[in-house]
């Protein structure tokens, strides 16, 4: 299994690699260009017209491998590679309009296909898993009612969505960090009871993709994920840790996921209910730390080993309770 793994990793590590330069090309081609926030850093315009949408290369590749080295697919990795195909479609459609009119897809319809995506994936999950409740780190299971369940997994799986589309504001940031979260679910996957073989699989797929990625887009950026790879890629990570039962752990492993989010609805909370004042420099968290004086690239490896210690910290979490309760 070791073996699949790294051949797994390694062949859409180089799957990437090899096409991403021809697809960046293509991107300048059709005008497929980011617009940058002119209130966002100043220090950000000088990325204006970088390729964007970089991240649907890293679905095509990870599910076209996957489809044809483990077809037919099992139930129990439908819900995932769904959540990567139609929240990347969402994410391309956002894309898309972002380059063409500098306005992507509105936030309320985007949030309302997230929230479908959502529904029915949990809903996959829950009853192919015949799951009915969640594994709470040194208590065990914890039973609800089903609805219930699937109405928890949907808000994780939108929220953890959107917690990596905040994280993607630097050069390689949300790629590095989400690097690290899989490589911890990974991990959970091998050593779950019972195995999980084929999530583990898809882990390191996604894996390899995304250091493929990273190597065009660590600082200065020669393309940038969009809202097809940050929105898919957290979505598809909520989707992982629900199956592998490891949900509440999900937030500790995600750490810069929910600090760069916290920060954001903190700030956004305090400006309305102080008429106007703000508790960061800006939101989220690393545009605070960047107007701070901070470089781009100190930002995003400091964040990388905070992602790093947090994984470890998750897996750390996750072994030390099922040692507990054997």
């Amino acid at each position: 299994m070791t073996l699949e793994l790294i051949q797994g990793l390694l062949l859409a590590f180089a799957l990437v690699v090899i096409l991403m330069p021809p697809y960046i090309r293509l991107l300048r081609h059709v005008g497929f260009a980011k617009q940058i926030r002119e209130e966002g850093p100043q220090s950000h315009m000088v990325k204006w017209g970088t390729p964007t949408m970089g991240g649907l290369l890293i679905l095509i590749v990870v599910l076209a491998i996957f489809l044809v080295l483990r077809w037919p697919v099992q139930g129990g990795v439908i819900a995932p590679l769904a959540t990567l195909a139609f929240v990347g479609l969402l994410g391309a459609a956002d894309d898309y309009l972002n380059a063409r009119t500098g306005e992507g897809i509105r936030a309320r319809q985007k949030l309302l296909w997230q929230t479908v995506v959502a529904v029915a994936a949990a809903w996959q999950i829950q009853s192919t898993y015949a799951l009915t409740g969640f594994r709470v780190p040194f208590v065990g299971d914890v039973t609800i009612e089903p609805w219930l369940y699937v109405a928890f997994a949907a808000f994780a799986i939108v929220a953890a969505s959107n917690g990596v589309n905040i994280t993607d504001g630097l050069d390689g940031l949300a790629g590095g960090t989400l690097v690290f979260a899989f490589v911890s679910f990974l991990i959970i996957a091998l050593l779950n009871e019972p195995q999980q073989p084929n999530i583990a699989f898809l882990c390191a797929l996604i894996i390899g993709a995304l250091l493929g990625f990273l190597w065009f887009n660590v600082h200065p950026a020669q393309v940038f994920m969009g809202d097809s790879g940050s929105l898919s890629l957290g979505a598809t990570l909520a989707v992982i840790a629900l199956i592998t039962g490891q949900i509440l752990v999900l937030p500790l492993i995600g750490l810069i996921f929910v600090l760069e989010t916290g920060s954001d609805i903190i700030q956004i909370g305090y400006f309305k209910l102080s008429g106007g004042k703000r508790i960061f420099r800006m939101a989220p968290l690393h545009h605070h730390f960047e107007l701070g004086g901070w470089d781009e690239e100190k930002i995003t490896l400091r964040f990388w080993i905070i992602g790093i210690l947090a994984g470890l910290l998750g897996v750390t979490l996750f072994m030390a309770s099922i040692n507990a309760l054997v």
